[in-house]
């Protein structure tokens, strides 16, 4: 990704509240991803990073600001047309009663796209993920967290979108499988917005870091001028702190 690419996402002073209104959920988060960019959002358990990732796809409603698509405000495009640009790959991996085949040319056919380009693109991404033939007519139940992890992964990339959302998508992968997916996330041409809690995932995939706390973005930090250990000793002793306030 070069300096000068084009900004193709915005928040701006993006604020989300609970459905009650009495917590902030989100507050005055603002930041821009370019094309193919690498992201990663991190921060303690309940500072809103799922949240975040939840408006970025239009699955919640901010109470106030404005989010922009290639410019263009997001109460001014359909939600399929932004669904199909920007994908959420959500952390628990469901295929929704279909056999692995079923759920991954399930959102091709919704665009009507022709049988072989639907053909084309599962092979493609089943090769990248090393998602054997064996796995195709099964079902969700016959699968494995950290296989359904894989399938629901190589769903969010055969759409490929403008912008890929990623919740947690290594956290039921063995290490060098994780590895892998990383490497493969790097190759592809679409930006990517991740969170992740693991460190090392995070240090090597990210260009920049958003920082969460209590829904707020803290800092925004881009990778080559980050103390990732001091990032990551603060994070662990936040951590620390929650859980000793909930027992």
């Amino acid at each position: 990704m070069t300096g000068n690419s084009e900004t193709i996402l915005e928040a701006d002073q993006v604020n989300l509240t609970d459905p009650l209104g009495l917590t902030n959920l989100l507050s005055d988060i603002s930041f821009k991803i370019q094309e193919r960019d690498r992201a990663v959002i991190l921060g303690t358990s309940g500072s809103g990073k799922t949240s975040l990732l939840r408006i970025l796809n239009r699955l919640s409603e901010p109470t106030s600001g404005q989010l922009f698509y290639r410019d263009t405000p997001y109460d001014q495009i359909p939600v399929i047309s932004l669904r199909k640009n920007i994908v959420l790959v959500p952390q628990e991996p469901k295929l929704l009663g279909m056999t692995v085949t079923e759920a991954l040319a399930y959102p091709l056919k919704l665009q009507k796209l022709p049988p072989n380009e639907i053909k084309n693109r599962l092979t493609t991404y089943c090769e990248q993920l090393q998602i054997p033939e064996s796995w195709y007519e099964k079902s969700e139940l016959e699968l494995s967290l950290g296989q359904r992890q894989l399938v629901t992964l190589a769903r969010g990339l055969v759409m490929q979108p403008d912008i890929l959302l990623l919740d947690e998508p290594t956290s039921a992968l063995d290490i060098a499988t994780a590895s892998r997916v990383l490497d493969i996330m790097k190759q592809q041409e679409m930006a990517i917005i991740m969170v992740n809690h693991q460190f090392d995932i995070a240090q090597q995939f990210s260009r920049q870091i958003f920082y969460l706390q209590e829904g707020m973005i803290q800092k925004t930090l881009l990778n080559d001028n980050l103390d990732w250990e001091a990032l990551k000793a603060e994070i662990i002793q936040q951590e620390k702190e929650l859980e000793a306030e909930w027992s």
